[in-house]
């Protein structure tokens, strides 16, 4: 007559089989997904990260008029001024579009779902909250009242002499970069 620590390995055994069995389906179904964020390897999917700069021409396109539906929906649904978010160049500023891109995405996200996100609603208000002054007070430059102004600044990138320095000076041992 077996004992009951038996029926108990019988058990676990039986368990474990079962668990390799789900390992293995879940490894299949990983494998066949699309990458994250492509959902048909064009465009990204809704609420998943969006870097403007690797999209692919046609992704690109699909990808920036359903944005700009979205910001000008935003723009009406939370009644924002041109001091705010200039009606007339928003676009044409880089920092503005990526600020305004991680609100889109998180708007999925925090919307989209369909399994249940507690707090998300209210948090992406308060990011929203956040994201506007730093627009306002960071992103915009002289932009205010509809008027459009180039900002004035030394670009880092395509320096060349600046970056040869600055590459060929590394920190000494000990030094905080």
């Amino acid at each position: 007559m077996a004992d009951g620590l038996d029926d108990l390995l019988d058990e676990l055994t039986a368990v474990n089989g079962e668990l390799a069995l789900l390992s293995e389906r879940v490894l299949l179904l990983e494998q066949q997904a699309p990458a994250p964020g492509a959902a048909d390897g064009e465009t990204p999917s809704p609420g998943a990260p969006v870097n403007w700069a690797t999209l692919p021409p046609g992704g690109r396109l699909a990808c920036w008029a359903e944005f700009v539906a979205w910001v000008a929906w935003l723009a009406d649904r939370y009644e924002l001024t041109t001091d705010q978010l200039p009606r007339a160049c928003w676009w044409q500023h880089g920092a503005v579009v990526e600020e305004l891109t991680a609100l889109w995405t998180s708007h999925h996200s925090a919307y989209g779902g369909e399994e249940d996100v507690g707090a998300a609603p209210y948090l992406w208000q308060d990011a929203l909250c956040r994201a506007i002054e730093r627009i306002g007070r960071h992103w915009l430059g002289p932009c205010r009242n509809g008027q459009h102004r180039d900002r004035h600044r030394t670009a880092w990138s395509g320096d060349e002499p600046y970056l040869t320095t600055i590459l060929a000076n590394p920190p000494s041992e000990g030094d905080e970069p």
